[in-house]
């Protein structure tokens, strides 16, 4: 990591502890370290998972698309920039370095409110969700809001 990538992301958590922005709360896991951060993330309005509490890398349980079952986020912003050897995404829709820690975390915020079924990282919940999104994908979707509701005032 270089000193003007941590420079950068100092500068971007200052400015997020200035001027918070709604729909994600994030800080440092430790302070000497501008490389590992904590997320919550707030499940948005109008949105299945409304009222939710979520940890990026999704360390609460959570049924969605774009999240592997390992709690990965799969969404184009956060891949590796240039081409993607798939063939699926454009490299415009790649991580780029004008990318902040606000644009990443509203792309996830997107996300939760429009998953891609296209591309999923779990292909069950992608299923679900084409195949009967009012039915058991909102089932799961509310439970995981439950768990994480409790999980956030414990």
């Amino acid at each position: 990591m270089t000193e003007q990538s941590a420079l950068l992301l100092r500068k971007q958590l200052a400015e997020l502890n200035k001027n918070p922005v709604e729909g994600f709360s994030a800080g440092l896991i430790d302070d000497d370290d501008i490389y590992k951060w904590e997320v919550v993330i707030i499940g948005p309005q109008d949105t299945l998972f409304e009222g939710g509490f979520f940890k990026m890398r999704f360390i609460t349980e959570i049924w969605h698309p774009n999240v592997a079952k390992n709690g990965d986020v799969c969404i184009s912003i956060l891949h590796e920039p240039g081409e993607d050897k798939f063939g699926y995404e454009k490299p415009e829709e790649r991580w780029l370095p004008i990318h902040t820690v606000e644009t990443i975390m509203i792309s996830v915020i997107s996300m939760l409110a429009d998953p891609n079924s296209d591309s999923p990282a779990n292909v069950d919940a992608a299923k679900e969700w084409r195949e009967d999104p009012n039915g058991e994908f909102k089932r799961k979707v509310a439970r995981c809001v439950r768990k994480s509701q409790e999980m956030a005032y414990d």
